[in-house]
């Protein structure tokens, strides 16, 4: 049939589908052009996002050294109402009668500083004071200092170090009564000493008792179990601070089982340097103060006042990482590990991790006394405020 004149032609259905409106083929190419930046998006996460099969998980490797600042800082400047003491002709008398808290150079004689201040309730100046006192006016003697300070540099050139604050001397099994893993013989020598060390007020103590309650010291075995479960290497560096470790190579040999590279102080300073400090426990002590703090990791097997200083001056230096054990928690896995109901490896590591998420020394206010106690005993439950001297001593950057 003829088309009408004037009538446009008709076109074959296929020429129909490939007439396009301009704006259609826009949208065409913007589309095509929309998913060529997706794809080239997607490449880009990949590559950035995604580590490689070989490479380290982050934040496992990093993590176990790293410290937990998380932006606080030591703030000792006194504020606007301090008002600084008018000049005074007078003098103070300096003496000392030794111990680790007298081995610092001062002008003032206070013995068992360290416990028998307030550590609540006092204005912000005064504790701040303490702090300036503490970690800036008091030094140890040269001596302690200059050795201390080289004794780091010898461990920090073998690379990351855990300072160990092993507590498995002699007489502290005695005071605890906690024998477990010891022979009938040993234990039967301490409950003698106990018993014969007239101001030690307890005496017949259920040693059982005391370590699930927690109030045991970790044995050496138990701290190589625990901080392989917490994910260091056998290769990691521990130094010990310790005294005459009870039983000698018989149980320390336990822990060096678990990490071989377990160094003393004998064993990174020579015999003339140390012979000035023989019989002096307190200066030797006052080394193993030294390297503790400045350690990357300091782990104390047990409670003391020791422990608590370190912990708070590392505190106080950035929160360097201070791994302190639930003795209590690890009790209970090392006895199923003990029946043979758990077993060593990624079980037991999350296990134990878990139980030390909120134990590494990250920034927290200072622990008060427990509800309901009162007197000497709602002091005994207060946390130190040399342990912890947060808030007073520390604060968010920018906050003071």
């Amino acid at each position: 049939m003829a088309n009408p004149r004037g009538a446009p032609p008709l076109l074959h259905p296929r020429h129909r589908r490939l007439m396009r409106s301009p704006i259609s083929r826009c949208a065409c190419l913007l589309f095509s052009f929309a998913v060529l930046l997706l794809l080239s998006a997607l490449r880009q996460v990949a590559r950035v996002d995604l580590p490689s099969p070989d490479a380290p998980r982050q934040g496992s490797s990093e993590n176990l050294w790293a410290s937990n600042g998380y932006g606080y800082n030591a703030c000792i400047t006194p504020t606007s109402r301090y008002k600084v003491p008018g000049k005074s002709d007078r003098y103070m008398t300096v003496r000392s009668n030794g111990g680790l808290n007298q081995m610092h150079t001062g002008v003032v004689h206070i013995p068992k500083s360290d416990s028998r201040l307030a550590n609540n309730g006092l204005p912000i100046d005064i504790q701040r004071l303490r702090c300036r006192c503490l970690y800036q006016a008091l030094r140890f003697s040269d001596p302690i200092e200059d050795l201390g300070k080289k004794l780091v540099d010898r461990l920090r050139y073998r690379g990351k170090f855990i300072a160990l604050h092993l507590r498995y001397e002699k007489d502290m099994l005695a005071f605890t009564g906690c024998t477990y893993g010891l022979s009938d013989l040993e234990a039967n020598e301490l409950t003698i000493m106990r018993e014969r060390t007239s101001h030690w007020k307890l005496k017949d103590i259920n040693s059982t008792e005391q370590r699930s309650e927690g109030n045991c010291p970790l044995t050496p075995n138990e701290v190589g179990i625990f901080l392989r479960a917490m994910g260091y290497p056998e290769s990691t560096w521990i130094y010990l601070a310790a005294g005459e470790i009870y039983g000698g190579d018989k149980y320390i040999s336990k822990l060096r089982s678990y990490f071989p590279n377990l160094v003393s102080k004998e064993m990174l300073a020579t015999k003339e340097e140390l012979e000035k400090f023989n019989n002096h426990a307190s200066q030797v002590a006052a080394l193993d103060y030294i390297i503790s703090v400045e350690s990357d990791v300091f782990v104390p097997s047990h409670s003391g006042n020791m422990a608590k200083a370190v912990e708070g001056h590392r505190r106080f230096l950035g929160h360097r990482k201070t791994i302190t054990p639930n003795r209590r928690g690890l009790v209970e896995l090392f006895d199923l590990l003990e029946k043979g109901d758990l077993m060593e490896g990624p079980q037991l590591s999350s296990l134990v991790t878990d139980l030390h998420k909120y134990r590494q020394g990250a920034p927290r206010k200072r622990y008060g006394s427990l509800p309901g106690s009162k007197g000497r005993a709602r002091l005994r439950t207060e946390e130190s405020f040399y342990e912890n001297p947060l808030p007073e001593c520390i604060c968010l950057t920018g906050k003071h």
